[in-house]
């Protein structure tokens, strides 16, 4: 049995990505037999705003089904503007290393970027305690906010750059979560054999074919409607100009709608878009919760994939893509050639197209709501894909990773780890 430390700075009832999949990672070990405890802040992401009955304190402690959760105080903001975000997570680096430098002392230390602070305030407590660190590596920062243009490059930048690389380098075992982000790392001079790739997945139980909300259509106008959803963070790195540029080309046609749902950097601009344009083909929603979202998938006919036009994004797979294929929803995935297009491709469970092209998208979408043989075929291609990205199959797969950290000959490799 193990005893797990993991520093995240987002974790249930927070919705994203990453509170998502370390949740459901910790849930199955703690039914493996292991003890998990998550170091982690106050919800508020992605409004900045508290979730009711939580309190921003210094210390407080709950039990999430199983999984010890240790919530510290933190700097809260909403999640758009680089200064206060950096603040944000600078705050919850030094609240969370402290936390977890008192904390009885785990067999091994875990901490997942997004975003890059958590990952240092692991990386300094593994330093000072002498645990074995396993460094979960879900973005490439800082290349990723250049992407988006948040910052240019710059002495800070290849400052930060050093940084990341000196962590990788320290970290005792690396996570991908995609084989891109492998082969960038080795193309740096990381070590090849200390990197496992456990690539996103979804939980089979929650996520599976359900007859729509009717409740839901009912009461958002959608009866006989072409529903294609964007559901999650709406931020920088997905190309929304295009996507509502897109929406406008198809307003005038009458059954297709786009429903919006989730919050980010991006949304307020979202919002304001669509009353400028007086849009009357889109639903906006507000971020829902982790148990709504099944109904809310139930609803959609296309889900849509989008992503910037840079190479960054061809390293990334979007967490919604398992969600869809889980589902049983076809969908449209607007990104560069890269590791998500090969995993649709691949499944044939979805209709690729060049990233922030409006029209193509357009046309994409128009094709689709025209053809539902089509779209049955995506269907079946996503639904028989989906069982192998099942959560606990990752979280196993993220487990072998984890014990090659505590014990290198556990690792499939044989290689041990760096030493401390």
């Amino acid at each position: 049995m193990l005893s797990i430390l993991f520093l995240s700075d987002n974790f249930p009832p927070e919705t994203n990505a990453p509170a998502t999949r370390t949740y459901e990672h910790a849930l199955e070990w703690v039914r493996m037999g292991h003890r998990v405890t998550v170091i982690t802040t106050a919800p508020n992401f992605p409004e900045g705003r508290l979730r009711e009955g939580y309190r921003n304190a210094w210390r407080t402690e709950e039990s999430i089904d199983g999984i010890r959760v240790i919530r510290v105080k933190t700097y809260i903001t909403a999640n758009e503007g680089f200064l206060r975000r950096s603040l944000d997570y600078m705050s919850f680096m030094v609240s969370g290393a402290v936390a977890a430098l008192v904390h009885s002392r785990p067999d091994v230390v875990i901490t997942t970027s997004p975003q890059f602070f958590c990952a240092v305030a692991g990386w300094m407590v593994s330093r000072l305690r002498s645990l074995p660190w396993v460094f979960e590596l879900r973005d490439l920062w800082p290349a990723s906010i250049v992407a988006v243009g948040a910052m240019k490059k710059s002495v800070l930048i290849r400052l930060l750059e050093r940084i990341e690389l000196r962590m990788y380098r320290d970290a005792d075992v690396v996570v991908s979560v995609t084989q891109a982000f492998k082969a960038d790392l080795v193309r740096r001079g990381i070590d090849a054999t200390k990197i496992h790739v456990v690539l996103n997945g979804v939980d089979l139980s929650r996520y599976r074919p359900i007859p729509k909300d009717e409740e839901l259509v009912q009461r958002l106008g959608l009866r006989g409607k072409f529903v294609v959803g964007y559901l999650g963070t709406h931020g920088m790195a997905h190309a929304l100009d295009k996507v509502i540029d897109a929406v406008t080309l198809l307003r005038d046609h009458a059954r297709i709608v786009f429903l919006f749902a989730g919050a980010g950097a991006q949304r307020a601009w979202v919002e304001e878009v669509v009353r400028v344009r007086n849009l009357p083909n889109v639903l906006l929603l507000p971020a829902q919760s982790r148990s709504q979202m099944p109904a809310l998938w139930s609803v959609v006919d296309l889900a849509l994939v989008p992503l910037r036009k840079h190479p960054v994004f061809s390293t990334v797979i979007p967490s919604k893509i398992f969600e869809a294929m889980a589902m049983g929803t076809p969908m449209l995935v607007s990104a560069p050639e890269g590791d998500a297009t090969a995993l649709v491709r691949e499944a044939a469970c979805g209709m690729i197209t060049p990233p922030e092209d409006a029209q193509v998208m357009a046309d994409a979408v128009a094709r689709l709501e025209q053809s539902p043989e089509t779209c049955a075929a995506l269907t079946a291609a996503g639904l028989a894909a989906a069982s192998r990205y099942s959560r606990p199959q990752q979280a196993g797969l993220m487990l072998q990773a984890v014990r090659a950290a505590v014990s290198p000959a556990s690792s499939p490799s044989g290689m041990p780890a760096p030493p401390h």
